[in-house]
C-alpha cells in the first residue's frame, strides 16, 4: 500500500505507522502504539537480562600446612560456590622453606579435587605460579541451572510456610540451613 494512504490509515485509528523490516523489499510496516511496542521490548530485554548467568570466579586461598578443621571450613566454601554455579579458584601460597616443597601443595590440591568432584570438575590441573600453586575447579551445572533450582527451593519453602502457618520462623531457617554444609 502506498506510504500516503498507510499514513492516513494510521492516524484514522489513532496509532503509529512502524518500520518493522527496513531491508525487505518493499519494506515492512506495522500499525501499532509505538509507545506500547518501546515498553514491551525493553521488559522482554531487561527478563532476558535478568536470566542471563554471569561467570563469577570466586578465590579460595589455602596454606600447604592447614590444619583439619580450617580445611573442612574452606572446602565447604568451595562446595557452597559450586552449587551456586561459580567457578572457584584455588590458591595455596607458599611462605619461606614450605617452596622447596610444592608437592604438599599438589596433594592439598587434589584431596580437594576429589573431596568436591561429585559438583565440580578440575578446569585447569595444579601449576606453580611464583609462590602460589593455582588450580581452577569448574561446576558440573551451569549458573543458569543453579540459580533455577535455588529459586524453586525457595519457592517450595515459602509454599510451605503458607500451609503449616502454626510453625515458627526460627524452625524453618533451622532446617533450611541444616539442609546447606556448615559455613564458620
Amino acid at each position: 500500500m502506498p506510504l500516503a494512504k498507510a499514513l492516513e490509515l494510521a492516524q484514522e485509528y489513532d496509532l503509529d505507522l512502524v518500520e518493522v523490516a527496513a531491508n525487505a523489499r518493499p519494506p515492512v510496516c506495522k500499525l501499532m502504539d509505538y509507545g506500547k511496542f518501546k515498553y514491551e521490548s525493553a521488559m522482554k530485554a531487561r527478563e532476558a537480562r535478568k536470566n542471563q548467568a554471569h561467570t563469577v570466579i570466586k578465590e579460595m586461598k589455602l596454606r600447604p600446612k592447614i590444619d583439619p578443621h580450617d580445611y573442612d571450613t574452606k572446602k565447604g566454601h568451595v562446595v557452597r560456590f559450586l552449587k551456586q554455579g561459580d567457578k572457584v579458584k584455588i590458591t595455596i601460597m607458599f611462605r619461606g622453606r614450605e617452596q622447596s616443597r610444592p608437592e604438599l601443595g599438589y596433594r592439598l590440591l587434589q584431596r580437594l579435587a576429589e573431596d568436591v568432584q561429585d559438583l565440580g570438575f578440575v578446569e585447569s590441573n595444579p601449576k606453580q605460579d611464583g609462590r602460589n600453586m593455582i588450580m581452577v575447579l569448574g561446576p558440573h551445572k551451569k549458573k543458569t541451572e543453579a540459580m533455577a533450582e535455588a529459586r524453586q527451593a525457595q519457592e517450595a519453602r515459602k509454599a510451605e510456610a503458607k500451609a503449616n502457618p502454626g510453625r515458627s520462623q526460627n524452625a524453618a531457617e533451622a532446617e533450611a540451613s541444616a539442609e546447606e554444609p556448615a559455613e564458620a
